[in-house]
């Protein structure tokens, strides 16, 4: 996939972040042959531009004690849905947020400790939330693939 407005040096740092976002800029800069700074410089601005929205490092939600992933499609009164996403956005549980087409106009993916704090979750603090009109909520048995990268 190409991107308008990435230039090929701009890419290649795309493409050596995607692999190891704690490359340091020195050793970006060798692998590109450019300056440090000039690297620096470039992320910098794709920084700015939103074309590299975060550095993250992912964890195994499961490893770290929230073994339970549960996907919620939630009913929403149109007139309601910015407030019902900024309650949501709140939430330390729900990881990702998405508005979308069809009758559950948003989705979230959330992680929990138990089934048991699922139910506590919903029952507390997302059912409560004014202008959420249906939960239809599920377990998630296994990952195949969760890669949010693109293809430089």
């Amino acid at each position: 996939m190409r991107f308008k407005g990435l230039d090929e040096v701009n890419r290649k740092i795309l493409e050596h972040l995607t692999e190891d976002s704690r490359i340091s800029y020195a050793e970006l800069a060798r692998k590109i042959h450019l300056s440090r700074v000039a690297v620096r410089e470039r992320i910098n601005n794709m920084i700015k531009e939103g074309i590299i929205s975060q550095f993250t490092t992912v964890v195994n939600a499961s490893k770290v004690g929230y073994p339970v992933p549960a996907f919620l499609e939630i009913e929403v009164q149109p007139e309601k849905i910015q407030g019902v996403i900024a309650e949501l956005k709140a939430k330390d549980e729900i990881k990702t947020i998405y508005q979308k087409t069809g009758s559950a106009a948003v989705q979230a993916h959330a992680f929990l400790e138990s089934t048991e704090k699922l139910n506590e979750f919903l029952q507390e603090e997302v059912y409560l939330i004014e202008g959420i009109e249906g939960v239809d909520c599920h377990l998630l048995l296994r990952c195949f693939k969760s890669d949010l990268t693109i293809d430089i």
